[in-house]
């Protein structure tokens, strides 16, 4: 996620969110990274299923975008148009799969092929309802595992301090390691977006 993007989107773009009092926020963004497809630690198996979304739909798209990650500040797309998503879904080093609880969506993640021939898990999550059921930890192994089907070199990703609070525990106990950690000041409303606006979120 891009936070200088964001904050400038609230900036020149007043009514993309609910007008509050802004907040002063020290964020972390934490770099990860595996080099071997053998340092996976793998999570149990849960219910959730996997399919990869290959027809190019950016309604669906986001949707997944905005349910993941309106309560963890995912503010970069929320201003694409149709056409922007379109061409982003179609470019052939762009791979999501979604996962699937009883036929409902319940996360997803996105993965890139990289100049130097690196995967990058560009987006990573789960929808709030499905979070501290074992999912993520599962989802997490099933994308290190397509990733490494996209490379042969190097699969990493980054989050930060705002995220997930679980994110950066899940991405080490699934075996990737940190090699950079990076601060920064930004100006951020004093709670996120939700998956749309005035929606309730859950307290996580």
């Amino acid at each position: 996620m891009s936070f200088k993007l964001a904050l400038q989107l609230i900036i020149q773009n007043p009514k993309l969110t609910i007008l509050e009092a802004m907040a002063r926020l020290e964020v972390t963004t934490t770099y990860l990274e595996m080099l071997s497809a053998e340092q996976i630690i793998p999570a149990d198996p849960t219910e959730l299923t996997l399919t990869e979304a290959i027809a190019p739909c950016p309604e669906f798209q986001r949707f997944l975008y905005t349910a993941v990650g309106g309560s963890w500040y995912w503010m970069d797309r929320l201003r694409w148009t149709y056409q922007q998503w379109l061409d982003y879904l179609t470019q052939d080093h762009i791979r999501t799969w979604v996962g699937y609880v009883q036929g409902t969506p319940a996360g997803y993640f996105e993965l890139s092929q990289q100049p130097d021939q690196s995967a990058k898990i560009e987006y990573f999550g789960l929808l709030p309802q499905f979070i501290g059921q074992g999912h993520g930890g599962y989802l997490l192994t099933q994308a290190l595992k397509t990733a490494w089907e996209l490379t042969s070199k190097r699969v990493w990703v980054h989050t930060n301090s705002i995220d997930g609070p679980h994110a950066l525990k899940n991405y080490q106990a699934r075996g990737l390691a940190i090699y950079d950690q990076q601060r920064a000041i930004f100006d951020l409303p004093q709670s996120p977006p939700g998956p749309w606006p005035g929606s309730l979120r859950p307290n996580l």
